[in-house]
């Protein structure tokens, strides 16, 4: 019997991320605490830029965004929020979303598969993603739920289960 294999990701869905924008958009537009502050949030780029008139203001914006993003179900490990800097007479934040894992995650992920899984599972890092293999379906799921457990800062989803 072949093997079977999952992939660990860690993609954000962009019109999912769009629309928690959009949604933060209109909430800032709405609220009486943002008026005249100048708070906005657009995007740049691949980048997510908040602005307004302090830093106080700046952050209670990335708090709005940061809610929006939770009810859209995206997971805040998929958020990098830098911190606010002063640009002219207004303070500006970057929000990068998080694609793919970088080597440094993959090979903790990896450690943690080779310690801590049942002794018939490996993996192998193939570019951004991880592909774990086993012959026992069930020690693949035991490994999704040990993955699901571990405090990593990064947010995995488990696809192409086979």
């Amino acid at each position: 019997m072949a093997d079977s294999t999952f992939d660990i990701v860690s993609k954000v869905d962009k019109m999912e991320a769009d629309n928690a924008v959009n949604q933060a958009r209109k909430e800032i537009e709405q609220r009486y605490d943002f008026k005249g502050v100048g708070a906005s949030v657009e995007w740049s780029g691949e980048k997510i830029l908040l602005k307004a008139s302090s830093e106080e203001r700046v952050t209670a914006v990335l708090d709005v965004v940061q809610s929006k993003f939770i009810k859209r179900g995206i997971s805040l490990k998929s958020l990098d929020s830098g911190e606010p800097y002063a640009s002219g007479k207004e303070f500006r934040i970057e929000v990068g979303l998080k694609n793919g894992i970088d080597q440094e995650h993959a090979k903790k992920i990896g450690k943690i598969i080779r310690d801590e899984a049942p002794k018939s599972v490996k993996s192998q890092i193939q570019g951004d993603e991880l592909r774990v293999s086993s012959k026992s379906r069930d020690d693949l799921q035991a490994t999704i739920s040990l993955l699901k457990g571990a405090d990593l800062d990064v947010d995995l989803q488990f696809v192409n289960f086979r």
